[in-house]
């Protein structure tokens, strides 16, 4: 399915985001990798307390990083916490509203697919328009600079100055 896109100039949209998902990516892991850590303390805390009844909520963990990434796509921003670091946001596609629920779900299990499958398929994103990985391409979504965002949204220079001259 193709649709028009409503923005006039796709690289203005996506100038240099490459770069900055690939620094937003190593942020996000940092920062999951902190969250992980915080996160496994407090449980074996929890798990001594009560005796290693508690130790079965570790098993809650490996979703850490997957909740982490669906959770920051349906915040305000659209973005992870390393992607608004570097002035990136998540869009849809095919209108730049924010993703919905069920974008976002397709998203974060196609990247995390992709991970899985050694992260080669990446690569994607260096031979497609705007530069969408994959799992942007399954879910129909984009990333895109906030700057130039900004600058779609903002009324052009002229527009509703009052009234004209022949105003009566």
């Amino acid at each position: 399915m193709s649709y028009a896109t409503p923005y006039p100039d796709d690289e203005f949209l996506v100038e240099g985001a490459l770069t900055r998902r690939c620094l937003a990516w190593v942020v996000d892991v940092i920062l999951i990798a902190i969250l992980v850590f915080v996160l496994w303390w407090i449980l074996a805390a929890f798990g001594i307390l009560t005796f290693g009844l508690g130790f079965g909520a570790m098993a809650i963990l490996p979703f850490v990083p997957f909740f982490y990434h669906f959770l920051s796509l349906l915040s305000g921003p659209s973005a992870t916490p390393g992607q608004q670091m570097f002035g990136l946001t998540v869009r849809r596609d095919y209108d730049l509203g924010p993703p919905d629920p069920l974008q976002a779900l397709v998203s974060v299990i196609a990247f995390y697919l992709t991970l899985a499958t050694s992260g080669l398929l990446l690569v994607v994103a260096l031979f497609t328009t705007r530069h969408r990985t994959l799992h942007d391409l399954v879910s129909g979504l984009v990333v895109v600079r906030v700057p130039a965002m900004r600058a779609l949204a903002a009324p052009s220079p002229g527009w509703n100055q009052g009234p004209g001259p022949y105003a009566s």
